[in-house]
């Protein structure tokens, strides 16, 4: 005989889906390296008090660290 667990068979259970968080995967990209890398903050307004050079070096994309990379793979779900 099978049990029922609240009216339904067991055997019909399955686990939840597990999700990407939505935040996350809208601002960090995985390179073919396997590096995240994500855009730089700061340069969507107020850029005239800006150096030239400041707004050249924002334009690049960043690298998550080290020490924060268990947390963001965490969030994209690539651990």
């Amino acid at each position: 005989m099978q049990k029922r667990l609240k009216g339904e068979h067991q055997k019909h259970h399955r686990m939840p889906k597990v999700k990407t968080n939505s935040s996350a995967k809208k601002r960090f990209k995985v390179t073919a390296t396997g590096k995240i890398t994500f855009q730089k903050p700061f340069k969507r307004h107020i850029l005239t008090k800006k150096s030239k050079a400041r707004k050249r070096k924002m334009r690049l994309d960043g690298v998550v660290h080290d020490s924060n990379m268990n947390f963001v793979k965490r969030l994209l779900r690539l651990k």
